[in-house]
């Protein structure tokens, strides 16, 4: 397929997508949907995501020009959610790949819900964070209700989807919405540094953190401590642990199969 709304690069276990319609600050149409579905299913071999925006915006969330409403018309907002944005964010919240969101600007509407719904997520000091659905008469799409809520508490969530308050990455960072906010300049480095490192990383064993935190949300602790058990004995079995065991004695690098 070829790619006309964003970019794919692969680089050994590392994917970098890049949202590539600058000059609506990388807004969402039906056929970016198309082609960002279409990639993140072919990536057989990869480990680590990168997913951010080009130039100086990550995402404006979607594009309602893509819509062809006139002024006074109405249009079926649900069937684009259900269509488009839900299997989105299923998507990355499913795959076994860690995801990394590289915030590089402002993060908007649902653009700003497709960040956080990545597994970590790196913004340069001067990105933003805006939900903007409350001036429109909407609710926090695209997962930000789930998201804001869990990460921050009621009171903050609340603040920011009623008032549509932009939200600087420091300030997300210091609340916790975010793991963390560097310098402009150092923001391709941290990226960079911390995919190569996951990468390396056994990744049958990042794929069983990911789901097991992702998951716990509707579990109760002695659930949990079931499951943690039984995943213990599975990845206890695999040749990732006995070489990493392996490694560690020996003192070398290890050389995970994902097996």
């Amino acid at each position: 397929m070829a790619y006309e709304n964003i970019n794919v690069e692969i680089d050994g276990h590392i994917a970098r997508i890049t949202l590539n319609r600058p000059d609506r600050l990388n807004s969402f149409t039906a056929a970016m949907h198309a082609e960002l579905k279409h990639a993140l299913t072919g990536l057989e071999g990869v480990r680590v995501i990168i997913l951010t925006g080009e130039g100086r915006g990550f995402c404006a969330g979607q594009d309602l020009n893509d819509r062809n409403v006139a002024p006074g018309e109405t249009v079926d907002l649900g069937e684009t959610v259900e269509a488009s944005w839900n299997p989105l964010i299923r998507m990355l919240a499913t795959m076994p790949q860690i995801i990394i969101a590289r915030v590089n600007g402002v993060a908007a509407g649902a653009g700003a819900n497709i960040a956080l719904a990545c597994d970590i997520v790196i913004a340069a000091k001067s990105a933003k964070f805006i939900q903007g659905f409350a001036k429109l008469g909407l609710i926090p799409d695209s997962g930000g209700s789930w998201h804001l809520t869990r990460h921050l508490g009621q009171a903050r969530a609340l603040g920011l989807a009623l008032t549509d308050a932009p939200l600087s990455a420091e300030q997300a960072a210091d609340w916790g919405l975010i793991w963390k906010a560097v310098d402009d300049d150092a923001l391709d480095d941290e990226v960079d540094e911390l995919a190569s490192r996951l990468a390396a990383s056994p990744p049958l064993g990042l794929a069983a953190i990911k789901k097991l935190v992702r998951s716990s949300w509707s579990r109760d602790l002695d659930t949990e401590l079931d499951l943690q058990r039984d995943e213990m004995r599975r990845l206890g079995f695999t040749e990732d642990y006995k070489e990493g065991v392996a490694a560690f004695l020996e003192k070398r690098n290890p050389d995970f199969k994902g097996r």
